[in-house]
């Protein structure tokens, strides 16, 4: 069981926190991870159009051959993702937690501009106590 990452993704589908925990994900650059925030993004985007059923909140997994990412859509717009391992059984309560998280050292943070790169140094403190170093 890992948790390889973490990204935070505004309602834009622009990256404002990305951070590595573990080993065994290649590893990209700045330019990359920015890339790959604003395709999924785009994704969860169409996967929410799709469903048959009526109304969908959009892709919640995706799975490769050795990782998944697990998505959480708030009611902002913002995008929590983790990636994980496959034995990961379910990142929700993680998610949510994360969530809770960003709600208290940084929604609630006057000095922090909504929608903008995260830069909170409690924030990656009580990250870093709930997954661990990275």
């Amino acid at each position: 069981m890992a948790i390889y990452g973490l990204w935070v993704i505004n309602k834009a589908g622009g990256l404002v926190y990305q951070r590595n925990f573990a080993d065994g994900l290649a590893q990209l650059t700045s330019n990359e991870y920015l890339v790959l925030a604003g395709t999924l993004h785009g994704i969860h985007a169409i996967t929410s159009r799709l469903s048959p059923m009526g109304s969908s909140s959009g892709a919640q997994v995706i799975e490769g051959e050795s990782f998944k990412m697990t998505i959480l859509l708030t009611a902002s717009g913002t995008k929590f993702v983790v990636l994980t391992s496959l034995a990961e059984a379910s990142p929700d309560a993680l998610l949510q937690k994360v969530y809770e998280i960003y709600s208290d050292a940084v929604m609630k943070n006057p000095f922090h501009t909504p929608e903008m790169p995260i830069r909170s140094e409690g924030f990656d403190t009580r990250i870093t106590a709930l997954i661990g170093s990275g």
